[in-house]
């Protein structure tokens, strides 16, 4: 039988799909055999034309079973949690006013009806958890993710150990590669190029790992696993949109800065497909990479101008270094993606038509 652990009160764990769900029921499957007590999950799907949520409810009611993409984790969402499981679901405008309060079902889905990007569809989550006024926590989990059964109760344990923790990060590996570390809760930055760094990146899994030490160098908590207080959440506000892609969490770092401190969770294991949410993995299309590269351009400027405007110097010059090496490389495409980026002021209410044409 599971041991159930003690609750530290009502987490949300928010999961963004988009054109992705085999990544998500098997992302599912593994959080339903949390052992923490008491949690509700929401999936905001963002417009995708994959069919996902109806392969989402038809796992919910038994007709689908999730299955491991690496078979080391079959430990992990087997035997199957128990089904059917009772979901309710929304569209934006009734999700964001909270539905319908007299429905608790662990399971919500809730399509935003559109490709709203990282924030955007993470916030249309975010506002329907602040309508309902029944949470401690969120627990922003990216769909390409499993977890162990205590991922859930460790991380909020961390994030109970002092009220001034507003954000706290996992252990995240490779999911094609259990025993390497991705990242020990998040990165540090480097404002003056604009360039991040994984903590205890290609780290082995036997390596001491000093959580103090991690603290102390953390900037931002790595969006794949981000566990932010509700506390928090009403302080700092919702994500910003207008970077539809990365930089977000580093820009809510920022926000929560001297008000909040951010923590690190090692015990809170996360396995991470890496890409897998955006599709931006090696295998997959070349224009979706391409894609993800240019929101990483684009938002070092925007994130940097928005926050550390002295160091735009530095960054631009890190840039066109950047520019000319892929010239020397006969990287053409990469360095045209690189001006577009550098020269793209397009307002943040056309970033969802942006995107798909990239």
């Amino acid at each position: 039988m599971k041991t159930m652990h003690h609750t530290g009160g009502r987490v949300y764990i928010l999961i963004l799909n988009w054109n992705g769900w085999k990544d998500t029921i098997e992302c599912l499957e593994s959080v339903f055999h949390s052992d923490y007590t008491d949690f509700r999950v929401i999936v905001c799907d963002n417009d995708s034309k994959d069919g996902s949520l109806g392969y989402i409810k038809d796992w919910a009611d038994a007709r689908l079973a999730a299955s491991a993409v690496n078979p080391a984790f079959n430990y992990i969402i087997c035997p199957p949690v128990g089904k059917p499981i009772a979901y309710a679901e929304y569209g934006r405008v009734a999700a964001e006013n909270g539905g319908d309060k007299k429905i608790d079902h662990a399971l919500v889905l809730i399509q935003t009806g559109g490709n709203l990007g990282f924030a955007g569809g993470n916030n249309v989550g975010l506002r329907y958890v602040e309508a309902r006024n029944d949470a401690a926590f969120v627990w922003l989990l990216n769909n390409d993710t499993i977890i162990t059964s205590n991922s859930l109760t460790q991380i909020v344990r961390r994030s109970l150990m002092s009220q001034q923790i507003g954000i706290c990060g996992s252990l995240v590996r490779y999911y094609f590669q259990p025993l390497v570390t991705q990242t020990l809760g998040g990165c540090v930055y480097n404002k003056w190029f604009g360039i991040a760094k994984n903590i205890g990146h290609m780290q082995g899994a036997s390596t001491r790992i000093d959580r103090n030490a991690v603290e102390r160098k953390l900037d931002y908590v790595l969006g794949a696993s981000m566990l932010i207080s509700v506390k928090c959440l009403s302080t700092i506000g919702l994500m910003n949109e207008s970077y539809f892609l990365y930089y977000e969490e580093i820009d809510w770092a920022v926000r929560a800065s001297g008000k909040f401190t951010l923590a690190f969770a090692p015990d809170s294991v996360v396995y991470h497909k890496d890409g897998a949410s955006i599709g931006s993995r090696l295998s997959e299309s070349p224009i979706l990479r391409y894609r993800s590269e240019y929101f990483l351009i684009r938002n070092r400027i925007k994130f940097t101008a928005n926050h550390f405007p002295y160091a735009m110097p530095t960054v631009y010059v890190g840039l066109v270094l950047t520019f000319l090496i892929r010239l020397l490389r006969g990287q053409w495409s990469r360095a045209v993606m690189l001006v577009k980026a550098l020269c793209d002021t397009a307002p943040s209410g056309q970033q969802g038509r942006t995107i798909d044409r990239i």
